[in-house]
């Protein structure tokens, strides 16, 4: 396990080395602006299910991991030249057969976590004038295909993607990926699963447009689409309001429409997705309420770990069932304004309801026959509620030798009843990070 942390480090110090010597010291160019760092995270997560799990109602793994992120500048000239090239280990501190299973690490044949796993991966990128293309594997953020990064490794997505800044006051994204790594992978042969879809055998390609003026008013319009499963649409438009020098209001919408396309391997879809937010700032407070709602006889269905941008979409459940309407409130408090700096809190309440799954097409991955018992068995009943209840806390080191090095806590409660398809569950995460920048 060592030899393999080892070779990791000399590999990116051993690539970086190449870069110093491949270039001459400019203002602006591929060395001037090269950055090495790595980010040292220990992530400890428990599962307590009290329903849905009879064979393995506990799960608890501990593990440290090291994420490090080589980013060159570009080469000068009109067409600029650089690479983006990322490494990882993950070292398993604590798990064992009958608690294997929370997505940290990767499980072996006989469903124990492996001891350690560990990666690479690179981009070639192109730039010109205000345009970027990147080739190669990557993280992606954008609404309709976004790589997460929950757990103790971040997803990976391979293709191509292009950012435009070329029109003032516009960015404008396109994208084709063919290739998933995910959180607890060490290759990007494997893909991304949703509630019924997945990306197995698949593409997907994605093209949107963002306005990045600092105004008031602002908004975005994307479209993606997933070989022979759907085509989607995303639409967000938000409005801030400065009302005083201590306090603002933050207006946002977001929706999705999607339709079966192709082959329709996830069945026949025909959903529409929307939620509104306001959030009301006044000092270190900040008061949100939320509403969410869901049109469609199947689950707002979406691939990788974040690429659901509604407002009710939190760290368990999404709030996307069949027909499903929800609320929240929410409350975050930064305890600068009380003489701790560095450390923030935040609790939230998100109530589900009215979910109907039953009218999912029969024979298709929200209605698959049972041969069990000879029906067709909804993966939602009719008449699913549940709730969940958020509550984290944060402290970010402000100075000296442990500057930036954060601790996160968090404890996740879900309860529902058997219509609405999620666990009984209470989750609690703690999570310590530390970056060390070796090169900027």
């Amino acid at each position: 396990m060592a030899s393999r942390l080892s070779l990791l480090t000399l590999a990116l110090l051993a690539c970086s080395t190449d870069l110093m010597a491949a270039t001459d010291d400019t203002e602006h160019g591929f060395l001037a602006d090269t950055s090495l760092n790595v980010l040292a995270r220990n992530f400890f997560l428990q599962n307590d299910y009290r329903t849905g799990h009879p064979d393995q109602s506990y799960r608890q793994e501990w593990a440290q991991g090291f994420i490090a992120n080589l980013q060159s500048g570009f080469t000068q000239g009109t067409l600029g030249v650089g690479v983006d090239a990322h490494g990882f280990y993950g070292l398993k501190l604590d798990s064992g057969r009958g608690r294997a299973g929370t997505g940290l690490l990767p499980l072996d044949s006989d469903g124990r976590a492996e001891d350690d796993y560990s990666d690479a991966g690179g981009a070639l990128k192109l730039r010109l004038s205000k345009t970027t293309l990147k080739i190669g594997e990557m993280e992606v953020e954008t609404p309709v295909l976004d790589t997460g990064d929950k757990r103790l490794q971040p997803e990976y997505a391979s293709g191509l993607f292009l950012d435009s800044r070329d029109v003032e006051g516009l960015k404008l994204v396109a994208g084709h990926f063919t290739s998933f790594k995910n959180e607890n992978a060490s290759t990007s042969r494997g893909d991304f699963d949703g509630y019924g879809a997945t990306t197995r055998g698949r593409a997907i390609s994605l093209a949107g447009v963002e306005t990045t003026d600092s105004t008031p008013v602002g908004g975005s319009v994307y479209a993606s689409q997933l070989t022979d499963t759907w085509r989607q649409y995303y639409g967000n438009l938000h409005y801030i309001d400065v009302l005083s020098d201590n306090s603002s209001l933050l207006l946002d919408s977001n929706l999705y429409r999607t339709l079966d396309q192709g082959s329709a391997r996830a069945g026949a879809i025909d959903n529409t997705a929307y939620s509104l937010s306001a959030k009301y700032s006044l000092g270190a407070q900040a008061f949100t309420l939320a509403w969410q709602k869901i049109d469609g006889d199947t689950p707002f269905d979406f691939v990788g770990g974040d690429s659901i941008y509604l407002a009710n979409s939190i760290k368990y459940a999404d709030f996307n069932g069949a027909h499903e309407q929800s609320w929240q409130l929410r409350y975050d408090l930064d305890a600068a304004l009380f003489g701790l700096p560095g450390l923030k809190f935040m609790t939230r309440y998100v109530r589900g309801s009215q979910i109907d799954g039953t009218h999912a097409p029969q024979g298709a991955v929200y209605q698959p026959f049972d041969e069990a018992s000879g029906r067709y068995q909804p993966i939602q009943g009719k008449g699913g509620r549940h709730w969940e209840r958020d509550i984290d806390l944060k402290y970010v080191v402000q100075s000296g030798p442990a500057k930036d090095l954060s601790l996160d806590v968090s404890h996740v409660s879900h309860r529902g009843n058997d219509a609405q398809g999620g666990d009984d569950i209470d989750r609690l995460y703690i999570v310590v990070q530390y970056p060390l920048d070796l090169l900027k």
